[in-house]
């Protein structure tokens, strides 16, 4: 079981979408994404198994979170450098986590 520390050692923050296009490069269907973190971390990759629920156009301009600081992995050619986070239904699907309201990109997950 993970400790608190373990838990709050994990930076989760907001970003905004600013493209998403569809990656066929990948092994699962994933989808493409630059996310805006604001000033501090500036603008990240990520690839995203979330073709079950969106298209690239339904993600533009959407706020998510995501975990920021596991490192980067490299995806068919691709270097991910954030976890976006979301709830999993089944193995095949995920419906995104992000906030209630709009708050500045950038902003800590606590």
């Amino acid at each position: 079981m993970a400790t608190p520390d373990e838990f709050y050692a994990i930076d989760m923050r907001v970003g905004t979408v600013l493209e998403a296009e569809p990656f066929p490069e990948a092994r699962k269907p994933s989808i493409r994404l630059l996310i805006d973190f604001g000033q501090e971390l500036g603008h990240k990759r990520s690839s995203a198994q979330l073709t079950v629920h969106y298209t690239p156009e339904d993600l533009v301009g959407r706020q998510v979170i995501a975990a920021v600081n596991l490192g980067s992995r490299r995806i068919a050619g691709l270097i991910s450098e954030v976890l976006v986070l979301g709830a999993m239904p089944s193995a095949a699907e995920v419906v995104l986590l992000g906030p209630e309201k709009a708050v500045p990109n950038g902003t800590r997950i606590g």
